[in-house]
């Protein structure tokens, strides 16, 4: 059986669950009407189901190379990247000034969740494009945004990030890539960076590079770093791919998986560039990009979920074990907690999406809060429900899962590195902590706020599940005022644990929602049950790991360890 976009499940989300209505109410977003959603989500389904799904294969077994120093696409690759662009789907909530739809950016985390499960690899290209053309639209100058932008909404050209260095991995403050002033208004750019997806490819006529780099009188540290734009071809005084600039593409990382995604390591030799925002003010206007990437891997995670949990789910139906797999109890299991997972942690996302959408729109500073609350949730949740969903699908396999043959394992490599970059989870959980707690935890009560409230309404309807919805909330309440007291390396020690409790709580939250809203009976709600019975508990012993804090780590030493 193919992999089948989740449309109606997305749907069903933005209507019960994380309503879309709200966005499409405001001025800003009134093009977002429901047959426009759904048509979106339709056309988008048929894309990734016809044209991407059949290409995942081949990314995997005939990886991306490196020919005469240009990048070689697996099989297919180019043809199913120009029928993204030709449909408009990187243009989703790109501004319409420069060609874009200007709609909603829930749709486009939507359009990406379809578009992950389908084929993650090809996804990434225009993935790092729409971050791109955000960073663009806020930072650049005037020139900046009429030459780039219009190539890069239509999806002639792609967009990069460049931040990681040989050295400079989560430090981005010790990267070494120097930009000369050349007075004409360009610098010239050198440096090495590694980890570049879709560093270069013969799928797009041009690849422009965000590069951050310093000054030559910088200042240490990230205060020190700028932005630059440095094109693969630079543009001639028509806008079109003009000569080749002075940068090339060293190597392509052997990696675990995305496998049709190349990896590149550029080597920068005197590029020209052109700052992108204020000299020094590079890693503001790249964490916009960054940002916007986050909430999308988080997606990726999810789309690879959905995958691995359709093809683990097809198995259990087919393989024979006396009696179908799919009705002994731990397979249940399973795949039972599997679907539970994949719904909470897309409806988590949906939910940043949707604040997103609404602190732009409105301009009201508590939706601007709690998006950027979600943001860190969003993205280890939903990567390591990706990671978890795709190992239990090898699992359900069994022997069989192991053999590459099957498919099963690829959702796995694939979907692993999803939790490392842009921000390992472990840096997505002190952000929470630690940053978004700089508030002394005013977005998140409100949030928990919220879930009591609903919890209270919904016992009327499902006493028992809603009771322990309540109970889980305010056990994360208190918890959140234990860790608004600690120091900041006790809340490091338990980062991890905390955000992991504050997803599930989230996910039993909308998993309620959707119960309350298909009704008492229904599958909703059966499913509800498993996840609020089977899952919610978890948070309780994810609190206690989270309130230990740090003394008892460092109470084992170096060599205690290497014991």
């Amino acid at each position: 059986m193919p992999y089948r976009s989740p449309v109606a499940e997305i749907r069903f989300i933005l209507d019960q669950v994380v309503p879309l209505a709200p966005v499409a109410a405001t001025e800003m977003f009134a093009e977002a009407t429901g047959d426009t959603v759904e048509a979106i989500l339709t056309e988008a389904g048929r894309l990734c189901d016809e044209v991407m799904a059949p290409l995942n294969r081949n990314g995997d077994l005939t990886p991306a190379r490196l020919e005469n120093g240009v990048v070689r696409s697996s099989p297919g690759f180019k043809e199913g990247y120009q029928a993204i662009a030709e449909g408009g789907w990187v243009a989703i909530a790109a501004p319409q000034e420069f060609g874009g739809m200007g709609l909603p950016q829930t749709l486009c985390v939507a359009v990406n969740d379809l578009m992950s499960g389908a084929c993650l690899s090809l996804q990434l290209n225009p993935l790092l494009t729409q971050g791109q053309i955000e960073a663009l639209e806020h930072h650049a100058s005037d020139e900046i945004k009429e030459l780039y932008l219009p190539k890069l909404i239509s999806g002639e050209w792609s967009g990069t990030m460049n931040l990681t260095e040989p050295q400079a991995g989560s430090d981005v403050g010790a990267l070494r890539t120097k930009a000369e002033p050349l007075g004409d208004g360009t610098y010239a750019v050198t440096g090495q960076k590694i980890f570049i997806s879709w560093g270069d490819s013969d799928v797009t006529a041009n690849i422009c590079h965000l590069v951050l780099a310093r000054l030559p009188d910088a200042a240490p540290g990230t205060k020190g770093i700028s932005l630059f734009m440095v094109p693969k071809f630079i543009p001639d005084a028509n806008g079109n791919p003009g000569v080749a600039n002075s940068l090339k593409v060293v190597s392509l990382e052997h990696k675990m998986g995305l496998h049709g995604s190349p990896t590149c390591v550029m080597a920068f030799d005197g590029a020209t560039g052109w700052m992108v925002g204020e000299p020094g003010k590079g890693m503001a206007a790249m964490f916009t990009m960054m940002n916007n990437a986050r909430l999308a891997v988080g997606v990726q995670g999810i789309g690879i979920a959905e995958g691995a949990y359709q093809k683990a789910l097809e198995y259990a139906q087919e393989r024979v074990q006396f009696a179908p797999i799919i009705e002994h109890a731990d397979v249940r299991r399973m795949l039972a907690e599997m679907k539970a997972e994949v719904f909470a942690a897309r409806s988590i996302a949906l939910a940043c999406a949707v604040a997103l959408d609404m602190g732009r729109a409105t301009g009201n500073d508590d939706w601007a809060a709690r998006a950027a609350l979600l943001t860190p949730i969003a993205k280890a949740y939903g990567t390591d429900i990706g990671m978890w969903v795709a190992e239990q699908g090898v699992q359900v396999h069994g022997g069989m899962g192991f053999i590459e043959e099957t498919g099963a394992a690829q959702f796995y490599r694939d979907v692993r590195v999803t939790a490392i970059y842009e921000g390992t989870n472990g840096i997505q959980a002190m952000d929470l902590v630690g940053r978004k707690m700089m508030d002394q935890g005013r977005a998140a009560f409100r949030l928990l706020q919220e879930v009591e409230d609903e919890a209270k309404a919904a016992r009327t309807v499902l006493p028992d599940l809603a009771e322990d919805v309540w109970a889980a909330a305010e056990t994360l309440r208190e918890a959140t005022e234990v860790l608004l007291a600690q120091g900041m390396q006790d809340r490091f020690a338990g980062a991890v644990p905390y955000l992991r409790a504050f997803a599930r709580v989230l996910g039993a939250h909308y998993h309620l929602r959707a119960a309350i809203a298909a009704g008492a009976d229904s599958a909703r709600a059966k499913l509800a049950a498993v996840y609020i019975r089977r899952l919610l508990p978890q948070y309780a012993a994810a609190l206690a790991e989270a309130r230990e804090g740090a003394e008892g780590l460092y109470a084992l030493s170096v060599e205690d360890l290497s014991a």
